[in-house]
This record gives structure tokens, C-alpha cells and sequence, in this order.
């Protein structure tokens, strides 16, 4: 059971591939369908079941090919078929990639496809908008939503006197609730929080920022023209170094690969975490109560937005038959996937349906109304830089800002780290 929606960091993954497997799409003989070929980075079974309702995509002018790839393979081999021009008429893609392969040209531009009931309307907004690139171009289409909020253990709440997280909560009771809990029943820490500490911190930080009324870390995260750490992201910058210090939130640097699994055996109370998580407790079931959170605010509600999505080469051979499958996978195909692995919400609205039946029917009501909360925010932040130069900011953000929280630098730093930053975005890398 596929139990993480694989974002853009798949896309680093190692492997071995074989290129003659894929091409764009048969344009069929006079006799005969044309042939639409899929790929994804999903597990054997998700494929599996992907693949059943393939099957009952029907036109007779259209087969479609649901070709194998192993999901730990997924980046080498996309990166392989796009040097070999042999890229499958749709694949799976992250934000970034979409958007560099779109401003390089290798993509179809289906803007003018998204009408009537397939709208840009009928898709979530943030979604819509971070697919864009610069000039209005959409490379691919949006397809699962990656929501983020914090997983806390209901027990450790309950027996250290504290309040069980909820809408509304905020950042100075998350740190007060992280000092309470950390020592307690085998925790090192309170809150393990990687996406606060970690390469993408510095924007996960423009929640604190954006909700207490000041501006995000950068404007844009596909196109921006600017970075920046107003006097409101510096306060919430100074809080997160002070847990540190106090030594209730991880450190940069902490190992948070096993954090799902210490959180389920109750050795971490508190952890930030996608809704993809779920689908995983569905099935390992915790020791523990447990709940998913929405964020923490200032004052008003603020969130991460993120999302992957399926792209299609510009030499595909049939863009028409091509859209139709994209078309029936994001309003018919989730409907069979996700009853059996509730890993994401699809951007594609009418579709959401089936994976809050799903997380209802498993008893994750806290997940639903989280997802739900995160969906309709007003104010969202991306995650990171989706730029061909991101990994410059990264490297960056590990000498400049992470020493920063963990004590090694002064905050009076931040501004030379911003400037550092702002002198990639005005070069380009």
C-alpha cells in the first residue's frame, strides 16, 4: 500500500533505467487505437489498482499502456527518458519540475483544454496559480494536493494537563506545549519539526510571518523577484531558536526519518507532517491517540500549499487522445485509488469526495478537518523555490540559516543570509 505522496524530492532518487520501454504515444494505424502511455511513481500496488481502473477508461479510438516503473527508480529514469526525447505521453511530475521543463519548451501548454466542467475553477485555487509559470503557461495539470499540519499524540496532551491542539491554536502555545512534553514518557523532544529546521524551514517560516501580518520569506515561489525577513519573520525566527536552545524542538541537523515511527510507538508527541501520513497509521495503527492539527497562527490562519501533478512532452503523438486520459485520471481514477490508500486530496475538486469518505469511514476525523481547513485557507505559503537554482538557495540555507537556529550564528545574520539570496534571484542562478 503506497502510504507517501512523493513530491518533488523524488525526482533525487537513484536507479537504473531502461529506455526502450518508452516513447511518446502510437498514433495507431488506420485500423487500430492510438496507444496513451502512463507512468508513475507509486508502489506496485497503487500501480495495481491505478492500472484496474485504467481498464475501464473506454473509447475505442484509445488504449492506454500503464508502463511499470519502481517509485526509488522514478527520478533517474524521467531524467534518462527526457535526455532520450522517449518520455511517456503523461508522467508524473513535482511543481518544479513542471515548471522548468515548461519554460525550457519540452512540455504541452494545456491552458486552453481547462474549460466547462474540467475548468481551472473546478481545481483548488492555490493549485491553479502555482502551476502557472511566468508567462500564464500550465506545463501538466495539478492532480494530488500535499497539505501539511502537525500530528500530535492525544494521550501525552491529556495526561501532561494540556489543551488537544485545534483551529485557532498558536505558535507561543505549540513552543509551551513542546517545553511541557519534552523528557516526558521517553521523549528527547517535544516537537520534532524538520520542515521548520530543515533546507525548506526558511519558507515554512512565512506562515509565522504571514499570519502575524507580515511578509512571506519570498513573493513568488516560481517566479520571484525578491527574498525577504521582515521585523515579523524575525520574531518567529528568534521563537523557534529559543526552543531550540531550550532544547524542546529538534535541531537542525536531527535525523527525522524515523519520526513517524517514534511518533507511533509515543516517543514523540508533537511532529509536523503531511496528510499523507494517515494513510500510513491506517495501516501500522499506533500505540497511541493521535490527532492531525492545522498550523499554529499569530493571529490569522496561514498554511503551506504544495502539489504534484501529471505533465505531457511536447512530441507526444496524439495530444487530444492524451488529454482525455489525463482528463478521465483526475476525475475518475482517484475514485478507485484512494478508498484503498487515502494518501492526498486531488486537486481536481468533484474528486475530493472519495478521500474524505475514505479517512471518514477509517475514523481520521481530525485529518478530514484539517485537510478540509488547510484546502479553503486564505493566506498559503510555498514550500520551497520550484527555480533551476533552488539548490543554490538550499546550500545556503544550510551554512547560513540553519546555524543560525541552532545557536552556532547570531540572528543579526539573517540579513546577509537574505541578501545572499536575493543577489541569486537578481542573477538567476
Amino acid at each position: 500500500m503506497n502510504t507517501k505522496l512523493i513530491g518533488a524530492a523524488a525526482l533525487a532518487c537513484a536507479g537504473l533505467l531502461t529506455l526502450s520501454a518508452c516513447g511518446g504515444s502510437d498514433s495507431g494505424s488506420s485500423d487500430g487505437p492510438v496507444t496513451v502511455t502512463v507512468m508513475t511513481w507509486e508502489s506496485t500496488q497503487t500501480n495495481a489498482v491505478i492500472k484496474k481502473a485504467l481498464a475501464s477508461f473506454v473509447d475505442p479510438n484509445i488504449k492506454v499502456e500503464l508502463l511499470d516503473t519502481p517509485s526509488g527508480q522514478y527520478g533517474d529514469k524521467l531524467s534518462s527518458l527526457t535526455q532520450a526525447k522517449k518520455l511517456p505521453d503523461l508522467f508524473w511530475c513535482g511543481n518544479d519540475t513542471e515548471q522548468q521543463y515548461t519554460q525550457q519548451g519540452l512540455l504541452v501548454d494545456w491552458t486552453s483544454k481547462l474549460t466547462g466542467d474540467f475548468g481551472p475553477d473546478k481545481f483548488v485555487g492555490s493549485a491553479i496559480e502555482n502551476w502557472k509559470t511566468a508567462d500564464g503557461q500550465m506545463g501538466g495539470l495539478p492532480s494530488l494536493m500535499n497539505t501539511y499540519g502537525l500530528w500530535y499524540n492525544a494521550d501525552a496532551f491529556t495526561a501532561a494537563g494540556l489543551q488537544i491542539p485545534k483551529d485557532g491554536w498558536t505558535w507561543d502555545e505549540m513552543y509551551a506545549a513542546a517545553t511541557k512534553l519534552t523528557g516526558k514518557n521517553g521523549a528527547k523532544y517535544g516537537l520534532v519539526a524538520d520542515q521548520l529546521t530543515g533546507p525548506d524551514g526558511p519558507f515554512t517560516m512565512s506562515m509565522y510571518a504571514v499570519s502575524a501580518g507580515g511578509a512571506p520569506f519570498t513573493d513568488n515561489v516560481n517566479h520571484p523577484t525578491k527574498a525577504e525577513a521582515d521585523a515579523k519573520y524575525t520574531e518567529g525566527v528568534q521563537k523557534l531558536t529559543d526552543a531550540v536552545k531550550n532544547g524542546s524542538v529538534a535541531p537542525p541537523g536531527y535525523d527525522a526519518s524515523n519520526a513517524q515511527s517514534l511518533f507511533a510507538a509515543g516517543k514523540v508527541p508533537m511532529m509536523f507532517g503531511g496528510q499523507w501520513l494517515a494513510a500510513g497509521f491506517q495501516v501500522d495503527k499506533p500505540k497511541v491517540k493521535y490527532g492531525f492539527a492545522p498550523f499554529p497562527q499569530v493571529t490569522t490562519p496561514a498554511t503551506l500549499y504544495d502539489s504534484v501533478g501529471i505533465c505531457t512532452p511536447q512530441y507526444t503523438k496524439d495530444q487530444d487522445a492524451t488529454f482525455k486520459v489525463l482528463q478521465y485520471i483526475n476525475t475518475k481514477v482517484w475514485d478507485a485509488v484512494l478508498p484503498e490508500s487515502p494518501v492526498a486530496p486531488p486537486a481536481y475538486t468533484p474528486a475530493q469526495a472519495s478521500y474524505f469518505d475514505a479517512l471518514t469511514k477509517a475514523q481520521q476525523t481530525t485529518v478530514v478537518d484539517t485537510v478540509k481547513a488547510d484546502l479553503a485557507a486564505e493566506k498559503t505559503v510555498g514550500v520551497r523555490f520550484t527555480t533551476q537554482w533552488a539548490q543554490q538557495v538550499g546550500d545556503l540555507t544550510t551554512a547560513e540559516y540553519q546555524p543560525i537556529l541552532s545557536g552556532k550564528k547570531p540572528i543579526t545574520n539573517l540579513p546577509s543570509y537574505i541578501e545572499k539570496i536575493n543577489a541569486l534571484i537578481k542573477s538567476g542562478g
